[in-house]
């Protein structure tokens, strides 16, 4: 039985625990010894918006859509079910299925990045599992957001997902010290069966993923990078620099900050922009990489705006009302995300045409 189909099993944690400890599967909780994962994230992934239909349903046939406009850019792969892809509002199903139907359009030299941080065993339909799994059967029973994300991880590995893209848990960020997040992080990269890249995006959490949570988790086999969505080029620049005796990638998180990401040693960029001027920034990942600093740097400056208004500025209701005017299907968010006002339309589209690209 697949394992997606288990998602709301009481049975799903003994089946999963059974699985991973079959021969060639066996991952401890503690920190396995083996090779890591090799796996190439330079370049730019764009984190895609999902698009819904007027009623506010997930639209698969615009989904495809898109993704065959995106097939002529030269993408690294894809992110969804991160914060642009409106993840806290799509259900248990719909998540997997978004990931199913993604994996099946999308090219195979092209990775796949799915979200599956969880905070609560709600936010992946698993409550029953896990209370189960505890001796309870009340669905509203404290239990670890842990094994939730363990048990989202194995779900988007069966999708098809090549990485998991893995968010601070947040809720209690008072008692989220150093210690907790490395043993979050390391149980779930312990039991899954795909890399794991860390997540830290602190304007929607509150909480930095800490550099010495960072630097202690990049020894990690099965944890291949970070994207890291703060803005705070020293950071950027100390990951790079403490982790560079292992095989760690660091992403970043914005179209703001790329050029100067990539001259502290960035790997690549998830970048919510590349919705929309996806040829523009994978043309400053190639000057950046053959070294074209000048060229790099004018193009950089004219990104810097519209980037600000699709994020910041006006959100996922900004990017997918910018999508519209280049050929691609944005749709309506879900709500309560509101759509934009006339008076911030004419505002964004201003951030586009004054850098010359409307």
């Amino acid at each position: 039985m697949a394992l997606s189909t288990l998602l709301a099993s009481p049975l799903r944690p003994v089946l999963a625990a059974l699985l991973w400890a079959a021969p060639g599967h066996c991952r401890a909780l503690s920190t396995p010894q083996g090779p890591r994962h090799t796996l190439d994230l330079g370049g730019i992934f764009p984190p895609f918006a999902t698009p819904f239909s007027p009623r506010q349903e997930v639209d698969y046939a615009r989904l495809e859509g898109n993704l065959r406009l995106y097939a002529s850019i030269p993408f690294r792969g894809l992110v969804v079910l991160g914060s642009n892809g409106e993840y806290p509002y799509l259900a248990p199903q719909e998540r997997l299925e978004v990931v199913s139907c993604v994996r099946r359009a999308l090219p195979r030299d092209r990775l796949l990045l799915a979200g599956s941080g969880c905070e609560c065993e709600c936010c992946c339909g698993l409550c029953g599992a896990v209370c189960a799994s505890q001796g309870t059967s009340d669905p509203s029973a404290s239990s670890p957001a842990t094994q939730a994300t363990i048990q989202l991880t194995l779900s988007m590995a069966e999708a098809g997902a090549d990485v998991a893209l893995v968010v601070t848990p947040c809720y209690y960020r008072g008692a989220m010290t150093s210690a907790a997040l490395v043993q979050h992080y390391t149980e779930v990269a312990d039991a899954s069966p795909i890399p794991v890249v860390l997540y830290s995006v602190p304007a929607n959490t509150g909480l930095d993923l800490p550099l010495e949570a960072v630097i202690t988790l990049a020894q990690h086999p099965n944890i291949l990078g970070i994207k890291d969505s703060g803005g705070d080029i020293t950071r950027i620049g100390l990951m790079v620099h403490k982790t560079r005796q292992e095989d760690f990638q660091v992403l970043a998180g914005s179209a703001g900050f790329l050029l100067s990401s990539y001259a502290l040693g960035a790997s690549g960029g998830v970048c919510a922009l590349a919705n929309i001027l996806g040829a523009p920034l994978c043309q400053l990942d190639r000057l950046c990489r053959e070294g074209h600093w000048q060229e790099a740097r004018e193009l950089q400056h004219r990104l810097i705006e519209p980037n600000t208004a699709v994020t910041r500025r006006f959100g996922i209701p900004g990017l997918k009302k910018a999508m519209e005017w280049f050929g691609y299907y944005g749709g309506p968010c879900r709500a309560p995300l509101a759509p934009l006002s006339p008076p911030q339309v004419e505002e964004l589209r201003g951030s586009f045409s004054a850098n010359g690209w409307l």
